[in-house]
């Protein structure tokens, strides 16, 4: 059983994901809370899975509602959204010059270590878009094949919009192996998940609060409404992210089993 590799900044989200990872609700791994631009290649030599950006874990969650073991080579990354959220103020949102766009960081040790499928999301805007692209260029450079869509919670059963743009790389090794190039990200697994209505309800209550023990510290006085903002700030809709992954692995699977060449 491999362990994972999970990057997270904010003190309050890396002590969390830790009670969660005790907890088992998330692949068992080590937190890391330095900033990514610290982190070298050699520093994740050993690990299956590794989550950038990490929050409280949800990737690592969502990979298990699709069916994606813990033992099955991933990485996962939510580059800071900020940079290019229309929801940011405008003064502060810089684009490619705003110092929290963290991308190329990711990108570098993408190169170096070459994961095999890498997932991730940012928001589904313009500028996302934008964002996006350039990171398809550098990932394309570099023998990956991609392919995005862009989603909504609502989708997935959730009682609110919150449009992402999800995106998938599978390498040259990978494919290789029968992982062949994605075309297309179907959404033809979304109504079995919708019919899962408790997936809903086990992700909040390994997140939300229903677990007080999972907190990172002690807090009774604070409502659970805010307890779920803290940690729910930055964090990707688990069914949705599933939905995504399981859609994108049907999509490589299937390449996979049509490949008529030699």
């Amino acid at each position: 059983m491999g362990r994972a590799y999970y990057n997270e900044i904010d003190p309050y989200a890396a002590q969390w994901m830790r009670n969660l990872i005790e907890a088992g609700h998330i692949a068992p791994g080590d937190v890391d809370e330095r900033s990514i631009e610290d982190v070298r290649p050699s520093d994740l030599r050993g690990y299956t899975q590794c989550h950038f950006f990490a929050g409280i874990g949800v990737w690592s969650y969502a990979l298990r509602l699709a069916g994606w073991p813990d033992d099955r080579p991933v990485w996962t990354g939510s580059c800071p959204c900020q940079p290019f959220s229309v929801a940011a103020v405008a003064h502060e949102r810089a684009g490619f010059n705003d110092p929290r766009h963290l991308a190329p960081a990711w990108f570098g040790l993408i190169r170096e270590c070459r994961p095999d499928v890498c997932f991730g999301e940012q928001v589904g805007s313009r500028d996302g878009l934008m964002w996006l692209d350039d990171l398809f260029d550098q990932m394309e450079s570099q023998s990956y094949a991609c392919a995005a869509a862009v989603t909504s919670a609502a989708g997935a059963g959730a009682d609110h919009i919150r449009n992402r743009l999800y995106f998938v790389a599978n390498s040259l090794r990978a494919r290789r192996k029968g992982h062949q190039s994605i075309e297309c990200v179907s959404v033809a697994t979304q109504a079995a998940f919708a019919e899962s209505g408790n997936a809903a309800a086990r992700i909040r209550a390994a997140m939300a609060g229903d677990y007080t023990d999972l907190l990172p510290s002690d807090e009774p006085s604070i409502a659970l409404e805010r307890v779920r903002a803290k940690g729910y700030g930055n964090a990707i809709n688990a069914r949705t992210a599933a939905l995504f992954i399981q859609a994108a692995d049907e999509a490589m699977s299937y390449a996979k089993e049509t490949d008529t060449r030699p």
